[in-house]
């Protein structure tokens, strides 16, 4: 094991070194703080700012999604999967999957809060991760690429189409928002996370792994994106109106791809600054990016406790309900940047990740193994 890499190392339910990596904390923190800009930040005064904005709307849920991949591959064994107990982990993950579930729906029906929920897709999406989550790491990057490069325009499409429109007014209308009509179908998110699985696979501590990675994202976001912009519907283009449906649907799918690749870009970004860096230079930034990299650490625990926040913040203006407010979001990403950062320090695992932990069972296997020396 590589010093850098000696610094990432856990143990596992069976004694094996995981992997916990602070530069994909610290990306899945900012995806979380993107998360909070598109929920409750106020509409923009001007086209720029509006523009801005619009990037907080798309791209925090798919690089939530890359380092949900990237966190099954860690669980599981990271560069060197587990071969024992896959049953056993496949059972843990199931059972955290299925109250996930059941927290996003609970929330839903009590909560109401003015947003999209991303729980019960995220354990959705957990469970048809399961059989793929031992993929060798070359067929779980292609295969992520080759769906994520059809799967958003197809979900676009099959949102359109009479069996899905009546299916969402329904009594099953959540079944439909789940796999293909909903803000996070699951059919956009598991491609991404297999692509976060591969990459975590190849290894996140090497630079040369790394670097690759952000070679491919930016050049990905590099092509698509302008392309995107001045496709109809797009940026710079015409408006949606003018584009047909297998247009819009391609658009869909291209600015998919480009924003994964943004995406692998931040976590590229994220390792360097606590990883790769001169050791000053490593410790600066890790002081810096801390209670981002707290947050991250704790995605369940932070993400719960926003939507309770803004649940709670509901007002009605001109006769619309709204939580949109700057001084809630401020209040939002500062909160949770010192909830995180104080709980981490002193109390270790978040609130919520503990008592997922608990009820999988993971934390008793824990105990029950002897960690086996490096």
């Amino acid at each position: 094991m590589t010093r850098d890499a000696a610094r990432f190392a856990t143990t596992t339910s069976s004694g094996r070194a995981a992997v916990r990596v602070d530069g994909v904390d610290a990306a899945r923190g900012l995806a979380l703080i993107g998360m909070f800009v598109a929920h409750v930040a106020p509409a923009a005064a001007s086209a720029d700012l509006a523009s801005l904005l619009e990037i907080a709307d798309e791209r925090p849920r798919l690089l939530f999604a890359l380092t949900a991949g990237m966190g099954l591959a860690f669980i599981s064994g990271g560069t060197e999967p587990i071969s024992d107990d896959r049953a056993e982990l496949r059972r843990q993950i199931a059972i955290r999957a299925v109250i996930l579930i059941a927290l996003g729906l609970l929330i839903a029906v009590t909560l109401h809060p003015l947003v999209y929920i991303i729980l019960d897709l995220y354990g959705l999406a957990f469970l048809v991760m399961l059989p793929l989550l031992f993929m060798p790491p070359r067929a779980a990057l292609g295969v992520g690429i080759a769906l994520l490069a059809v799967t958003p325009g197809l979900a676009e499409l099959a949102s359109e189409t009479d069996p899905v429109v009546e299916l969402q007014s329904g009594p099953l209308g959540i079944v439909a928002d789940w796999v293909v009509s909903g803000a996070y179908p699951v059919v956009v998110w598991v491609p991404v996370m297999l692509i976060g699985l591969a990459l975590a696979r190849f290894g996140l501590t090497s630079p040369r792994v790394v670097g690759i990675a952000a070679l491919a994202g930016t050049m990905t976001a590099a092509v698509l994106l302008p392309i995107v912009a001045l496709m109809p519907g797009g940026n710079a283009g015409a408006s949606a109106d003018d584009a047909d449906r297998w247009t819009s649907a391609l658009r869909t799918s291209l600015e998919a791809l480009a924003n994964v690749g943004v995406g692998v870009v931040v976590v590229a970004g994220m390792m360097l600054l606590t990883a790769f860096v001169r050791p000053r230079v490593r410790r600066v930034a890790g002081a810096v990016l801390s209670p981002i990299t707290a947050m991250g650490s704790m995605p369940l625990s932070v993400y719960t406790l926003h939507l309770v926040v803004i649940a709670a913040s509901v007002r009605v203006e001109d006769g619309v309900p709204t939580d949109d407010s700057v001084e809630l979001l401020l209040g939002l990403i500062v909160g949770s940047m010192l909830f995180a950062w104080l709980w981490r320090r002193y109390l270790g695992r978040g609130p919520l990740e503990r008592m997922l932990r608990w009820a999988s069972g993971r934390s008793r296997a824990d105990a029950s193994h002897v960690p086996t020396p490096e």
